[in-house]
């Protein structure tokens, strides 16, 4: 027997839409016969399926364990065996009981592009369902690139993940990132520019600030150095960037049309460049990590949260790379400390 009780997040739907969500894989006319058998029942009662959810509800399923499983992975989103994957447990940087950040992996997908890929939300879906929060068909808030690591945020429940969307969408939620460029830089600087994405080959394009067309983004990005390594009379600087705006590959794109692509970038970065760090380092991706957010003043549900720095340590495999340079110039040695309170 599996009993869900009904909180304000789940409130005001209909009985039956909320089964339909939370038993995927049994179809509509099976839901409304076990409600007729009393097989699922509201609050003690038989129930029709028309009934709106209120708080403080209380759904009970009298289905056996291995019934359950199998009506859970019916969700077209699951893994065709074994339903969802695992979260991993060193993947979570911070955890209440409305939001989680997890410190995503280089390799891992945000988000499925294709309906056989196992992404972070599959996993973040598995470790809801063990929690307790299977009813929620959770998702994330903010994407990164399959192979940049870093901070991905998701809510626990509807309001939350409404909230989480909402301070993305506004910009509210400032993102950094630590990334390493090609070339020099000494001074900061906040770029604008346009953003074209071709679909076809999943790349985009940069035309300068005010030579937008109809179909171009606009994109603002900032960034400052915090140090500058040579590498056999190679200069590579390592930027602290803030996404402004959030386009698909803004940061990379924008930088390499600037002339200082992300070392290990296979899309906008430097051949030559990237060989060098493979042979040296193994470098195999790009070297940009989604190192640290900060939340705003929040009213309402993540009022708890208000103000709070979420800070992801630089992977061992980028690590490498710096401390296989010379430090020619250092601006700031928070670089060196990254992930650590």
């Amino acid at each position: 027997m599996r009993e869900i009780g009904i909180c304000e997040e789940q409130a005001g739907q209909r009985l039956d839409k909320f089964l339909r969500r939370y038993l995927p894989g049994a179809g509509s006319g099976f839901l409304y016969k076990m409600l007729r058998k009393k097989n699922i029942v509201l609050n003690g009662g038989r129930a029709s399926g028309n009934e709106l959810l209120r708080p403080g509800d209380v759904i009970r399923i009298y289905f056996s364990d291995e019934t359950l499983r199998t009506f859970r992975k019916g969700d077209a989103a699951a893994p065709a065996a074994g339903g969802y994957p695992k979260l991993e447990s060193s993947w979570i940087l911070f955890e209440d009981a409305h939001l989680i950040a997890i410190d995503k992996p280089a390799g891992v997908l945000s988000q499925k592009s294709r309906p056989e890929d196992v992404s972070l939300v599959e996993c973040l879906r598995g470790y809801l369902d063990d929690s307790g929060n299977g009813f929620f068909t959770a998702g994330v808030a903010n994407r990164l690139d399959r192979n940049t690591s870093g901070i991905v945020l998701a809510g626990k429940d509807n309001a939350s993940a409404r909230e989480l969307a909402r301070s993305i969408r506004e910009r509210s939620i400032r993102k950094f990132y630590l990334a390493a460029c090609v070339g020099e830089i000494t001074r900061p600087a906040r770029i604008c520019g346009f953003q074209i994405k071709d679909s076809r080959t999943n790349t985009v394009r940069i035309l300068p600030d005010g030579a937008g067309s109809g179909n171009a983004a606009r994109i603002e990005t900032a960034y400052r150095p915090l140090a500058v390594f040579t590498f056999q009379e190679r200069f590579i600087t390592l930027l602290e960037v803030e996404l402004i705006t959030g386009r698909t590959h803004q940061i990379r794109a924008h930088l390499a049309s600037e002339g200082h692509p992300l070392i290990g970038d296979p899309r906008y970065g430097d051949p030559r460049m990237n060989r060098f760090f493979r042979r040296q380092f193994h470098l195999n991706r790009q070297f940009l990590h989604a190192a640290r957010m900060e939340f705003p003043q929040w009213d309402g549900i993540l009022e708890q949260e208000s103000g709070r720095v979420i800070r992801s340590p630089l992977p061992d495999s980028l690590r490498v790379v710096l401390s296989g340079g010379t430090l020619r110039r250092c601006f700031d040695r928070e670089w060196e400390i990254y992930g650590k309170e």
